[in-house]
């Protein structure tokens, strides 16, 4: 019975997540197929003969109905094949591929950051007084600042001032790209930290507060096997929770913090995309992003149902 709840669970979740993606990959393409602009004007320079526009209409089924241009396009997705881009005359997919690295690099050194320092300054806060009151108070103001306007304080700071850090570049080589992307790492983290930090301590205050601590407290257990099995263990799922959204949350935010430090990853070549109105690039990017947010949230959903089998029987009944 147990085996098949969590075999159900895991369907409903696998299906839920195709679905999203394909209504995700309707609204993107129909948001950019009403967008202004001749996408066959733009791949002849601006300078076709109605003959070559022509050509490339039918090349790219460009001239078809929306249904049509749709299907084709999501065919070749299924066959790993994003298009072709208009700006490079070149296949989609490499160029996302040739700048993937930084991009990769910077999400999971921020994401380590968000995970171990918002998880471990969220427990210390919600079991100490006087040190949680003053990591509250950091905390806040980390919440409330702007991934660019950390970027500004700290290229600022230990780039100009003390020069301990580069200002733009993601370098080359493991050791070199951590010394490159710290400070862009630093700055991406930065509020989502906060917001895990917070999150984490109201979990822990939660759990200190609950009947079943109390009762372990009562058997005589020692402080931190209570603290270790009671309290921290419980108060994992809302954690999960949390850390898994902000995660996904910082594909979005690497666009911002990609272009203050002059990093030459997906995010900047998004920004690119648009300004050169390369439809195919931003399509691709942008069910990258929604793929990515959707998959990760999903992920969360499975672990937060084998940490507790109450939530994937709700969601399996």
């Amino acid at each position: 019975m147990g085996r098949g709840s969590l075999a159900r669970f895991l369907l409903g979740r696998l299906v839920g997540l195709v679905v999203t993606l394909l209504v995700a990959s309707v609204i993107i393409y129909g948001a950019l197929f009403l967008a202004p602009g001749d996408p066959a004007t733009l791949l002849s320079g601006g300078h076709g003969t109605p003959s070559l526009l022509a050509a490339i209409n039918r090349e790219y089924h460009l001239s078809d109905p929306f249904p049509v241009r749709f299907w084709y396009w999501l065919v070749g997705l299924l066959h790993g094949n994003f298009g072709t881009s208009f700006t490079y005359r070149q296949s989609v997919g490499s160029l996302l591929i040739s700048r993937a690295e930084p991009t990769l690099f910077l999400i999971v050194y921020a994401s380590i950051l968000i995970l171990t320092v918002g998880i471990g300054l969220g427990i210390c806060a919600g079991l100490t007084g006087r040190l949680g009151s003053a990591i509250t108070f950091v905390t806040s103001v980390g919440l409330g600042t702007p991934s660019f306007v950390a970027a500004i304080g700290l290229v600022t700071l230990f780039a100009v001032k003390l020069r301990w850090f580069p200002v733009f570049g993601s370098g080359s080589g493991f050791f070199d790209q951590l010394w490159h992307l710290t400070l862009p790492a630093v700055a991406l983290a930065l509020s989502w930290t906060a917001f895990v930090a917070q999150l984490t301590k109201a979990a822990v205050r939660q759990e200190l507060d609950s009947e079943h601590v109390d009762t372990a407290r009562s058997r005589g257990l020692r402080h931190t096997l209570v603290v270790r099995r009671h309290v921290v263990r419980n108060a994992m799922i809302p954690i999960t929770t949390v850390s898994g959204l902000t995660v996904a949350g910082l594909v979005a935010g690497d666009v911002v913090v990609e272009q203050a430090f002059g990093i030459g990853g997906i995010g900047s070549f998004l920004v690119q995309a648009v300004t050169d109105k390369d439809f195919a690039v931003v399509q691709a990017i942008s069910l990258l992003m929604v793929a990515i947010f959707v998959i990760v949230n999903s992920g969360v959903d499975v672990i937060n149902g084998l940490l507790d089998p109450r939530i994937r029987q709700t969601h399996s009944a």
